[in-house]
C-alpha cells in the first residue's frame, strides 16, 4: 500500500504534468515521466489516480479514441500555482541550499527561501522515492583540512552585496591585517571571489586605480552608498585571479615540474592526474617514479608539493627547490630548540604570499 505522503506527490506530479488542450499526454508517457522522478507507480496505479480521485477532483479530459489514452485539462483551464516541485527540483534546490548561501545577495537568497523550505518539506515527506533519500547518502568533503568559514556579518554582507549589484559605492571601516588597525575606506566594489573559507570583496579605493582584495570578515562596518561607482571596464574578475591575486605575486604561468615521487603519490596521480599534460615513468632499480607535469607557478601548487613530505624529490623548477629547501632549515632549526618561547616574525607580506 503506497504511503498517503507519496500519492499525494505523485498526485501533484501527475496534475503538473497534464498540458492544457489542444496539447495531451498519453498514460505511457505519464508513466514514464513519473517513473523518471522515481515514484513507485505501475500502470494500474496510474489508471486508478487518473480515472478515480483526480477525475472526480479535476476536469480532466480523455481521449479515448486511441490508445494509450490521452489526457489534457480543457484549454481554459486556470493554470494551477501547485505547492510541490518535481522531485528531481526539489533535490536540486536542497543541495545548492548550503554552496548558494555564500554567494547569492541576501536579496536573491530571500526570494528563493520559500523554494528552499518548500524542497526540504517535500523531500521529507516522500518515504518511498529513491531521490528523497539522496540527500541523506551523499556528502561532499574537501580535499585535506577545511577550516572553518570566517564569520561574516550579516548586516555587513548585505551591504556588500547590494553595493556589488546596484554598482554602487561602498563604504568600510576595514581591519588592517599588516598594521593591525581600524580604516575608514570609500571602496568602488567590482566582484567577490569566495575561496576556501574565505570570502574577498575586489575593487578599487577612492582616489586609487589599482584593484585590490577586501576580506569580507575584516570589514568591522559597512554602508551602501548612493552614488554609483565610476566605470571599470578593464575590469575581468578571471583576468584578476591568474594575473596576481590572492597570493601570487604576479601573474600566473606554466612551468614543467619534475619530481621523483613515491608509489603511493604515483598512483594517486595516475588515478588523479595533477595536470592535462602529466607523464610518470618507472625510475630503474626503484619503485619509485619520474614525474613530469605542467603545472602553474602558483602558491597552492607550491604548498601541495611541499605537503608531500618524503614522498617526493623535487628537481624542477630549481626556485623551488631552493624555497623548500629554505622553509626544512627553518623548520628544523624551529623543533632544534628545546623549549622554544618565540616564533619566527612573519610579515604579512610574507604570510599573503606563503600560505596555502
Amino acid at each position: 500500500m503506497s504511503d498517503p505522503k507519496d500519492r499525494l506527490f505523485r498526485h501533484l506530479a501527475l496534475l503538473r504534468l497534464i498540458p492544457r488542450a489542444p496539447k495531451s499526454i498519453s498514460t505511457t508517457e505519464l508513466l514514464q515521466r513519473l517513473k523518471a522522478e522515481n515514484f513507485d507507480i505501475d500502470l494500474r496505479t496510474l489508471q486508478r489516480d487518473l480515472i478515480g480521485r483526480l477525475a472526480l477532483d479535476f476536469p480532466l479530459l480523455c481521449d479515448e479514441s486511441r490508445r494509450p489514452y490521452l489526457w489534457s485539462f480543457p484549454k481554459e483551464t486556470p493554470q494551477f500555482d501547485f505547492p510541490a516541485l518535481d522531485t528531481p527540483t526539489a533535490l536540486a534546490f536542497v543541495l545548492a541550499e548550503s554552496h548558494l548561501s555564500k554567494l547569492l545577495p541576501p536579496s536573491v537568497l530571500s526570494l528563493l527561501s520559500h523554494h528552499f523550505d518548500l524542497a526540504r518539506r517535500q523531500l521529507q515527506g516522500l518515504e518511498h522515492n529513491n531521490l528523497a533519500h539522496w540527500v541523506r547518502r551523499v556528502r561532499t568533503l574537501p580535499n585535506g583540512k577545511a577550516l572553518q568559514l570566517a564569520e561574516v556579518d550579516s548586516a555587513v554582507w548585505s551591504e556588500v552585496a547590494t553595493a556589488l549589484l546596484e554598482t554602487r559605492q561602498l563604504e568600510i571601516v576595514y581591519l588592517s591585517r599588516s598594521k593591525a588597525e581600524y580604516k575608514t575606506l570609500r571602496i568602488h566594489p567590482a566582484g567577490m571571489v569566495t575561496r576556501h573559507s574565505v570570502s574577498y570583496l575586489i575593487g578599487t579605493v577612492e582616489g586609487y586605480t589599482d584593484f585590490r582584495q577586501f576580506a569580507l570578515h575584516r570589514i568591522q562596518k559597512a554602508a551602501c552608498l548612493d552614488v554609483p561607482t565610476r566605470e571599470q571596464p578593464e575590469f575581468e574578475i578571471d583576468h584578476f585571479i591568474q594575473s596576481g591575486g590572492f597570493n601570487n605575486p604576479g601573474p600566473i604561468e606554466h612551468h614543467e615540474l619534475i619530481a621523483d615521487v613515491s608509489p603511493n603519490i604515483a598512483w594517486l596521480l595516475t588515478e588523479t592526474p595533477l595536470s592535462p599534460e602529466q607523464n610518470l615513468k618507472p625510475l630503474q632499480g626503484s619503485n619509485w617514479q619520474r614525474l613530469r607535469a605542467k603545472v602553474p607557478d602558483d602558491q597552492e601548487t607550491l604548498w601541495w608539493v611541499f605537503g608531500l613530505g618524503e614522498n617526493v624529490r623535487l628537481h624542477e623548477p630549481k626556485r623551488w627547490v631552493d624555497v623548500i629547501k629554505g622553509k626544512l632549515i627553518n623548520m628544523g632549526a624551529l623543533y632544534a630548540q628545546p623549549t622554544p618561547h618565540h616564533s619566527p616574525t612573519i610579515t604579512d607580506a610574507q604570510a599573503c604570499q606563503e600560505a596555502p
